[in-house]
């Protein structure tokens, strides 16, 4: 596990949380608070991001998704709820993939299982080029603020602004190149786990297709969309995405 952070929180049956590109742990922070009560939380910060910023990166899904299940192993947790958003959400349908029997019940959020992401607000290879044009800080401050409804004006966008401070630009196309070379569509039919799809409407980094082929060819699936929120719904309705999620892992 060397450097990497993993916040690891409460009692209770395991609840594995999984961010997204130019995440962290601290973005699950409405979440840890509200789980860590009845559940044991585990949120790790993936190589490079967040807090773990000074370890090497990955540049796969398969790579992320192998030094999850590494932790897991070591903290000796066999069973467990796994939620994934973003770049998470395709590390954890890697996860299910490799130790699915391991996996009760998993959450799928603001993802799809392709990814290059068709139908995104930019493809992969444009914002790879504009992040090595760019640079680092202009690459972050553009990007992040799409996937709230109110942009960089959001209350909580000050966890995103924190998450970015110490990713380099390496990180960012590692990630970047990892999801374009990842493909789970194939796979979907294999996973017999309960599986809630959660969606933001105005959601422009996932469009309606992405989550509606998830739920279409999972077998134990089921779709909620929140309307008038776009991609980080866990930061722009906390409350409600908790209730939500609390539902479904204690039924």
């Amino acid at each position: 596990m060397s450097n990497i952070f993993v916040d690891d929180k409460g009692e209770g049956f395991p609840f594995v949380l999984v961010h997204g590109y130019l995440g962290s742990s601290e973005m699950w922070c409405f979440q840890k608070d509200y789980f860590s009560k009845n559940f044991r939380v585990i949120a790790p910060a993936l190589p490079g991001f967040g807090e773990s910023h000074n370890v090497q990166s990955l540049n796969s899904i398969n790579a992320m998704a192998k030094k999850i299940i590494e932790i897991l192993d070591e903290k000796k947790i066999e069973k467990f709820n796994l939620i994934g958003h973003s770049m998470g959400g395709m590390i954890v349908q890697e996860i299910t993939k490799l130790i699915g029997d391991r996996v009760n019940k998993l959450i799928c959020f603001a993802t799809g299982s392709i990814g290059d992401i068709p139908g995104r607000f930019e493809t992969m290879d444009e914002t790879r080029e504009k992040l090595k044009k760019e640079g680092t800080e202009v690459s972050f401050s553009r990007v992040p603020p799409k996937w709230f409804v109110k942009g960089d004006k959001d209350k909580n966008y000050f966890l995103c602004a924190n998450a970015v401070k110490n990713v380099s630009l390496e990180t960012a196309d590692n990630a970047l190149l990892a999801m374009k070379n990842w493909r789970g569509i194939d796979n979907l039919k294999n996973i017999k786990n309960d599986t809630l799809i959660i969606w933001g409407d105005k959601d422009i980094s996932y469009n309606f297709e992405q989550v509606d082929t998830l739920n279409k060819n999972i077998k134990n699936s089921r779709l909620e969309i929140f309307k008038n929120c776009s991609h980080n719904v866990h930061l722009e309705e906390p409350d409600r995405f908790n209730n939500l999620v609390n539902d479904f892992i204690s039924e």
